[in-house]
């Protein structure tokens, strides 16, 4: 999927007058314009509405949370009013639309005096706690913190009862300046491939001082002062870890000095389990980083490296031009703040999955699968001790995943087809599709949801779609799920399957498959074929007459 930022098709609706917000949005965007305000609910439901024909990706729904209560600030009625709204707004979603949906802040000139700050709280967690069950419901639901984006401008800046008055504008200039702001990074996070990899030197980066002068001169990490600013920094670090950000060490350090901090040290914030890798050596750090993107089987434009030494960025920076490097602060209070700005930048996401979260030990446990095929008599005898289990599962159950698999994975990719939320979807319920999706374990643990193939059955069998996750290639998992594929087929009663590859720039590990699985390459063109031409795409026929391993060693199970 291309990243075209705000060029995508966007619609903003609201109880409030946003027209001049939609003026700013409409330079950079097309923009659906409402005729007036406050029937945003109408406009959803209605199918004829100019929205609809409009239909567009992505809908902003900027709720203002006193005039949908009508000023009514009893526990009751909101919950009803609340209730009654998002009851509403979910009968009208499409499967076609991504909807940003505000969280709540209530504002209102009365609540100095109606409203202790307990109870606008109250008020403001029932629009909040309905918003999060919508979410947890639908996939192509997510929540725009309006609330943040309040908060940090302040009610005095945020709100105009002068513009109130004049056209039920509710924010001030500023305040939609911002907001604009705000939608404009929404989309970009939507649509762009993230970083995958934050690269972290440790002395005066992680800490301040030197690993291996801290018994003369403590280290700077502590809960007062400069220390504190080093700890802050690792908080945010910890939480971008736990965002799916996967951590690394490249730093020039004896081994046991700064092994020594990270293990024990009273104020570390970020343990050695943090990090799927750590390269502490006095080796050049490209040739680490080098070392370590073939270790993850990663690209070098996943990285993100983190080095206060100037001089280091710019040995990356000039030697790998892939890997990012941003500039380091001067001063030690600005190190937490640089980092959220980094993680916003590089490598938030629109929606996190089950698969983000366990990341960093999914990519330390190939640490140790990469140390015992170094240490097997081959590559079978390897396989084997690996144990591999490989189940097809629900792909119902998995669809932002596996929306996430279709559109981010290049290598292993036979066809590079992108698609949308919605297509995905619709992928699924088609009866002339079948959609297998796999998780794969092993030994050492599991790699998670890591591989999807989809087959139109429309004619004969053709495999229009195999994508898996770089993390588990080079075991011959592709073939045992293209045997089970073929399996299932072939239960089906169908006795021959195609497969399509059409080679890019990124994909060659892939161009020989079909042939190592026995496939004919196909000279003729058939009517499908001419239908679907694409550039260099080339098609491959298979009889399914017998259950083709073809050097997979492991299991496989169906839980569907």
């Amino acid at each position: 999927m291309e990243e075209r930022g705000m060029s995508r098709k966007i619609a903003l609706l609201s109880n409030v007058n946003m027209n001049a917000l939609i003026r700013m949005l409409k330079k950079d965007a097309e923009v659906y314009e409402a005729e007036g305000y406050g029937n945003e609910l109408g406009i959803l439901m209605n199918p004829a509405s100019s929205y609809h024909a409009f239909a567009p990706e992505v809908t902003f729904v900027v709720m203002d949370l006193m005039e949908l209560l009508e000023h009514e600030l009893d526990m009751e009625s909101a919950k009803s009013r609340v209730e009654n709204w998002f009851s509403a707004f979910e009968s009208a979603m499409t499967d076609s639309c991504i909807y940003y949906i505000s969280d709540a802040y209530l504002w209102g000139l009365e609540t100095e005096t109606a409203c202790t700050f307990t109870d606008t709280a109250a008020l403001e967690r029932i629009w909040d706690e309905a918003l999060r069950v919508l979410c947890e419901r639908y996939a192509n639901v997510r929540i725009l913190p309006y609330r943040r984006m309040i908060t940090m401008l302040g009610e005095e800046n945020a709100f105009s009862p002068k513009m109130w008055y004049m056209g039920r504008i509710l924010l001030s200039g500023e305040a939609q300046k911002r907001l604009a702001v705000l939608i404009a990074e929404r989309i970009k996070v939507e649509y762009r491939t993230p970083k995958k990899v934050l690269v972290l030197d440790l002395d005066n980066t992680l800490w301040g001082g030197l690993a291996g002068e801290h018994d003369n001169t403590p280290i700077q990490l502590s809960e007062e002062h400069g220390g504190l600013a080093y700890k802050n920094l690792q908080r945010v670090i910890l939480q971008m870890q736990k965002q799916g950000v996967i951590l690394a060490i490249i730093s020039k350090n004896n081994p046991e000095d700064a092994e020594e901090i990270l293990k024990n040290h009273p104020h570390m914030v970020l343990r050695p389990e943090h990090f799927a890798a750590k390269y502490i050596n006095w080796k050049p750090k490209n040739e680490n980083l080098m070392n370590l993107a073939m270790e993850l089987n990663l690209g070098l434009d996943s990285f993100v490296f983190w080095d206060d030494n100037p001089m280091e960025r710019l040995l990356v920076q000039e030697t790998l031009p892939g890997v990012t490097a941003p500039d380091f602060p001067e001063k030690a209070e600005d190190l937490a703040p640089a980092m959220t700005a980094i993680y916003h930048e590089y490598f938030e996401k629109a929606v996190l999955t089950a698969e983000d979260k366990v990341k960093t030990a999914q990519y330390a446990d190939n640490a140790k699968r990469v140390a015992l095929q170094k240490s097997a008599v081959s590559f079978e005898d390897y396989l084997k001790q690996l144990k591999i289990v490989v189940t097809r599962v629900n792909a119902a159950e998995h669809v932002a995943r596996l929306e996430a698999l279709l559109n981010k994975t290049n290598q292993f990719n036979l066809t590079t087809k992108r698609h949308t939320l919605s297509e995905v979807q619709e992928m699924i319920q088609n009866p002339n599709k079948r959609v297998f999706v796999y998780r794969v374990e092993d030994c050492f643990g599991d790699n998670g949801i890591v591989a999807a193939v989809i087959v139109d059955v429309t004619e004969i069998p053709i495999i229009d779609e195999f994508v898996m996750s770089c993390r588990v290639m080079g075991k011959n998992v592709e073939h045992g799920i293209l045997s089970n594929v073929e399996k299932c087929l072939k239960d089906e009663g169908f006795e021959q399957v195609r497969g399509c590859y059409i080679p890019t720039a990124k994909n060659k590990p892939v161009e020989d498959l079909y042939e190592k699985r026995g496939y004919e390459c196909l000279v003729e063109t058939s009517e499908r074929q001419e239908r679907e031409k694409q550039a260099a795409c080339r098609y491959y026929s298979y009889w399914l007459k017998t259950h083709n391993l073809c050097g997979f060693v492991g299991e496989i199970k169906e839980e569907v």
